[in-house]
């Protein structure tokens, strides 16, 4: 059984949908970005409304987070007044910059709050029952110990980039 092109583009366009919701994003921020990665050519918002089906507010609103995160970038057209996107194709920069974006304050006011009840519960000055209190701390405990070990390794991830893409990609031979 054969496949059209146009219906590939769109399963494609769906399993991004699926993994930027997966990852915390609107699943239209997911569309736009692979509508935009398969296009050989940077693309107008109209174009990208054409693609997706989504409004061009959304589009709007949606672009300017990708370009902010890195993912896509504006670009013009001599005598015409359209931006024109197209996505970042090196995914080693995509992937830095979306674990730079997890540095937003939001992320981190986040991970404060999991911290200081964390403190709270260490301090012994919650009352209540205490196995309830127990179970609360551990939970409370594992979830900090895995945003401990997400912030480290966002933090090595974006030291790598010093080494350079080659010097990576040898790491990584080695490492398989």
């Amino acid at each position: 059984m054969t496949t059209k092109l146009t219906q590939l583009k769109q399963d494609f366009t769906e399993g991004l949908s699926q993994i930027s919701r997966f990852w915390g994003f609107p699943k239209g921020m997911g569309a736009i970005f692979a509508v935009l990665y398969l296009s050989p050519t940077p693309l107008s918002l109209d174009e990208i409304v054409q693609a997706t089906g989504l409004t061009k507010g959304a589009i709007s609103t949606e672009v300017r987070t990708l370009a902010r995160m890195g993912l896509v970038h504006r670009s013009s057209k001599l005598a015409d007044r359209k931006d024109y996107y197209e996505a970042e194709d090196d995914f080693y920069k995509s992937i830095r910059s979306i674990l730079k974006e997890r540095q937003n304050s939001e992320f981190d006011s986040a991970i404060r709050s999991v911290s200081e009840t964390l403190e709270k519960l260490e301090a012994g000055t919650v009352t209540g029952d205490e196995a309830e209190l127990d179970f609360v701390y551990k939970r409370v405990l594992a979830l900090q110990e895995f945003f401990n070990a997400i912030d480290g390794l966002t933090k090595a991830v974006i030291k790598l980039e010093s080494l350079g893409m080659t010097n990576v990609t040898k790491i990584l031979s080695v490492l398989k």
